[in-house]
């Protein structure tokens, strides 16, 4: 079915993430858009674009007026606000409006790294210890070292380096302080799992397909934290970035893999995910699956873990984006398109 899309994303612009460095971040939605636009033009769809800009009242506006039949919802919150990726799919429900991805509650949870982290401990599901601290807090610290702080409220690995992991009360004080000041006055400390890290995409809405997992191989110098930093993803040529590499798929028995599939779908069922979502884990000493966080509407653009995943199971990327499309418009929420009111 050829469909009119509107391509919704945030206009890249300057925000608190300017002073740091770290605007490459921001501005990596524009490669989805570019790939998610080629991909749907060879699906014969009727495309518009709609970059977002603030204030809030913007996006109910810009949605309305492109008169589209399905969102395809690339918005990752207005630069500097993450809290914000919620709106896009928040309004899109209340003009129902189908929408790729999840729902607004599903983007909040995700994103509350600490609420997550106790859903899926209240689960049963293995995930490392962690509490939220300050540095008017950080005396009540009861963890085993080494240990991650990282922010309470970020993606896209904003704030974590080899920095983020410490040893010792010096440096969770450092890091704890540096966290709270630059990246919302909280910080997620977490005992640091150091074993294989892999991550796997789940689609679907009421039935599952778990794609094959990624395993994220680290090749850096001695003493260098194996954790997906910051420079890792994003700037090229750096330590971490020439020593980080995806394999896809992971090197793992049979077994291993039912694990880890087993993992994944429970999340995903219990987080509430719809259309597609990516849990990330690390194996611990025992070589039990930990899940470390839940991220849905991953980064779906080529190269990425999703679109490398939807590769190994056979899907070329047009064949992925069709099936994203596809679970949105499965969905019970919709009553029409507001092409047709």
């Amino acid at each position: 079915m050829c469909a009119r899309v509107a391509i919704v994303y945030n206009k890249p612009e300057v925000s608190r993430y300017s002073s740091r460095g770290e605007d490459i971040a921001v501005l990596g939605v524009l490669e989805s858009v570019e790939a998610v636009t080629k991909a749907l033009e060879e699906l014969k769809h009727e495309i518009v674009l709609v970059p977002i800009s603030p204030p809030a009242e913007n996006i109910r506006n810009e949605i309305m007026a492109c008169h589209a039949d399905l969102l395809f919802n690339l918005f990752e919150g207005f630069c500097g606000f993450p809290e914000t990726e919620a709106l896009v799919p928040d309004i899109s429900e209340e003009l129902k409006i189908p929408y790729t991805g999840c729902p607004g509650s599903v983007l909040r949870l995700a994103l509350n790294k600490a609420k997550a982290k106790a859903l899926l401990k209240s689960a049963g599901i293995r995930t490392p210890s962690g509490q939220v601290l300050t540095p008017d807090t950080i005396q009540e610290f009861y963890l085993r070292y080494p240990c991650i702080v990282k922010p309470c409220s970020e993606d896209a690995s904003h704030g974590i380096s080899d920095m983020s992991v410490v040893e010792d009360q010096e440096g969770l004080a450092r890091q704890v302080h540096t966290m709270c000041s630059e990246y919302g006055g909280q910080a997620l400390v977490e005992e640091f799992v150091g074993g294989r890290e892999f991550n796997a995409t789940v689609l679907g809405n009421t039935q599952f397909r778990a794609l094959p997992p990624s395993e994220i191989v680290y090749t850096l110098p001695e003493g260098m934290p194996k954790l997906l930093t910051f420079a890792a993803k994003w700037e090229v040529g750096s330590v971490y970035y020439l020593n980080t590499q995806l394999t896809c798929p992971a090197k793992i028995t049979p077994a291993q893999k039912a694990a880890i599939t087993q993992t994944i779908t429970k999340v995903y069922q219990l987080f509430g995910c719809k259309g597609y979502a990516r849990v990330d884990m690390r194996w611990d000493k025992e070589g039990k699956v930990n899940v470390i966080e839940v991220n849905p509407n991953p980064d779906i653009s080529p190269g990425t873990g999703a679109a490398r995943q939807a590769d190994a199971a056979g899907m070329t990327y047009a064949e992925f984006m069709d099936t994203i499309i596809q679970l949105a418009f499965e969905r019970d929420l919709w009553v029409q398109p507001v092409s047709a009111l």
